[in-house]
């Protein structure tokens, strides 16, 4: 394929489908990634997208991984992380010293690679990174422990371990090479320190024009792009590779400042690394050869992945997290899961074209080695995490939860039913007064304000797949959808329609803002709240092959409010007025119902009474 413009496409058309079949078959997204990259790449030859790029090929990449790691850097707040820095902080350096070691050891006894090149490979390779890291945690619903564990080592070892490499690089000629002093080694420890420092800087400076108005707010994307970019390449081009440090250090600085804008800026950054990592993947994989192929499956490459995956990441886990307050299960998880990905790739083929100029023997090794390591250990680690998770009880993902905001007798009433039919749910709300009555009805409920940031660090959203808020305000309601619509998706988050009698009524308000309005026929929380003091109650109704839904509905009471449908595969389907529902034999439907004729009779009886006795 001569045409640059059809390369573009293809590899955009690739790298976002991809992305697209692993969301609809719940497939490891890197996995399909890289299978499609070496189909278009070299097993059928519809590109090569090294020589179509030429020299702008690294930069494109370079600056691509640079972003990526900003954004997963914009995640690390420290106030996450509490209760966790132990464990954390002995992964990230224990962790990464040991895992350097062994895996240099493994490479020289293993692969066959002199001690020069080994120990920059052994550097490379501690790296897991967010390119790979994050998809799979987004993916595997981790608890919190593991996930946070995962997320901080992929961020924080992905630019020591390049940084590692050159280290290792430098010092290796500093001792082989005749005539040379320790300048180069003092100038590249310098060159990390100015890495940091600038990221500070430029991380401080960016979130001060954002909180001062010196950035107007549609200006505010574009230039956090432009300073990433400036301050990688700033970086970069003092001393190669420091420039991941100091993209890291500003992603840091800007997640612990505080800054308003910092959710913002986190969607818009998450949007564009999604797109990055599906393109770099493509990039990466579709300009391997056929001859780096082959080399894969040598005896000794396969003996060092076999090694790296079963006791090299293991005995740096454990070894380091002697005495760190994680449980046998965790170690387990964290000392498995260690894939390699964009970051590996980018460093070990700029390290092979510089070992093979130095003259080093076994240089042509590195990119087969690196290719079968990372290959490797995104299949088996993607494919695994999920399994491996519910097998150590580490796993968040079951039957899809609601979160609901706000307390009062309906949402009370809907949670114990929900728990009945055993949907995770949890009721949360500002207000201990309004708690008593979930606290009442057993159902389980967290005292928080859900816009606080706190909440975010506080609380595990993970198993909860649904949003509903049904507090009695309108513009709060739309207010808690609109600001959860990035993390559970628009069609997941609903609220009670506004109430025409409410003081708080949104006019004309815009039906793209604030979640789908739920329930049929629709109507407002005081309106539920009355027709449950009125009598009516909330009811499960079984599907059949004999009973079914067009049954159902024919024999309702005009008066039911239909609510939600329990679909045989535990997936929650609310009604709304908009969708039509597809309820099928083995569901069931759970609405709100008016309460029957005995009923009425007993109160009239009741009220009688009472007349007489007044």
């Amino acid at each position: 394929m001569d045409s640059l413009l059809l390369i573009l496409m293809l590899i955009a058309v690739l790298g976002v489908g991809s992305q697209w079949i692993a969301w609809k078959f719940r497939l490891p997204a890197i996995v399909v990634m890289s299978i499609a990259g070496l189909l278009a790449g070299p097993i059928f030859g519809l590109m090569n997208p090294e020589e179509a790029f030429g020299d702008l090929y690294r930069p494109l990449i370079s600056i691509a991984v640079a972003i990526i790691l900003f954004e997963g850097s914009l995640n690390l707040n420290f106030k996450e992380v509490k209760g966790l820095g132990k464990p954390v902080f002995r992964i990230v350096t224990w962790g990464a010293f040991l895992a350097w070691i062994f895996g240099s050891l493994t490479a020289h006894y293993v692969a066959g690679l002199s001690w020069a090149i080994a120990f920059v490979v052994g550097g490379i390779f501690i790296v897991t990174g967010p390119t790979v890291i994050l998809p799979l945690l987004r993916q595997s619903k981790l608890k919190p422990t593991p996930a946070k564990i995962l997320k901080w080592e992929g961020v924080i070892v992905d630019p020591f371990g390049a940084l590692l490499a050159v280290f290792a690089f430098e010092f290796l000629l500093f001792l082989l090479a005749d005539g040379r002093d320790a300048t180069a080694l003092l100038f590249f420890l310098l060159a990390s320190l100015f890495a940091v420092v600038l990221g500070v800087v430029f991380g401080k400076v960016t979130g001060w024009m954002f909180e001062t108005g010196h950035m107007p707010e549609f200006l505010k994307s574009p230039a956090v792009f432009a300073a990433v970019t400036a301050c990688f390449i700033i970086a970069d081009e003092v001393k190669h590779e420091t420039g991941l440090l100091a993209v890291t250090a500003m992603g840091m600085t800007l997640a612990n400042l505080g800054i308003s804008s910092i959710k913002d800026m986190r969607h818009f950054k998450e949007n564009i690394s999604i797109l990055l990592i599906s393109t770099v993947f493509i990039l990466l994989t579709a300009s391997l050869t056929m001859d780096t192929l082959m080399d894969v499956f040598q005896p000794k490459i396969i003996g060092y992945v076999l090694l790296m995956l079963f006791v090299v990441r293991p005995l740096s886990i454990f070894l380091s997290t002697i005495n760190s307050g994680l449980s046998l299960q965790e170690k387990t998880l964290v000392g498995w899961i260690a894939p390699r990905g964009i970051v590996a790739l980018t460093v070990a083929s700029y390290f092979a074209t510089i070992l093979a100029d130095e003259g080093f023997e076994g240089a042509s090794l590195v990119t087969p080695l690196t290719f079968a390591l990372v290959f490797s250990t995104v299949v088996v680690h993607g494919f695994s995490i999920g399994w491996l998770a519910k097998k150590l009880n580490l796993s968040a993902e079951g039957k899809p939860g609601v979160l609901i905001v706000g307390s009062n007798s309906f949402t009370n009433s809907l949670a114990k039913v929900m728990k009945e039919l055993d949907i995770p749910t949890v009721v949360v709300d500002s207000s201990w007064d309004q708690l008593y009555s979930a606290r009442k009805a057993g159902v389980q409920h967290k005292h928080c304000e859900i816009l606080s940031e706190q909440t975010e660090y506080k609380t595990d959203f993970t198993p909860y797949d649904y949003l509903l808020t049904a507090t009695e305000y309108d513009s709060y309601n739309a207010l808690v959808c609109s600001t959860f619509l990035p993390e559970f998706g628009r069609k997941n988050v609903f609220r009670l329609p506004n109430q025409s009698h409410s003081g708080d009524h949104l006019v004309n308000i815009d039906h793209t803002i604030g979640g789908r309005e739920v329930f049929t026929p629709s109507m407002g929380v005081e309106e539920l709240k009355y027709k449950l003091n009125s009598g009516y109650v909330l009811r499960k109704t079984s599907l059949t092959e004999r009973y079914s839904y067009e049954n159902y509905m024919k024999d309702r009471d005009k008066e039911t409010v239909l609510l939600f449908v329990l679909k045989q595969s535990k997936q929650i389907e609310f009604f709304t007025e908009e969708l039509e529902s597809t309820a099928i034999a083995g569901d069931t439907i759970v609405s709100l119902t008016p309460p029957s004729k005995e009923f009425h009779k007993i109160r009239e009886k009741l009220e009688v009474k009472r007349n007489e006795k007044g």
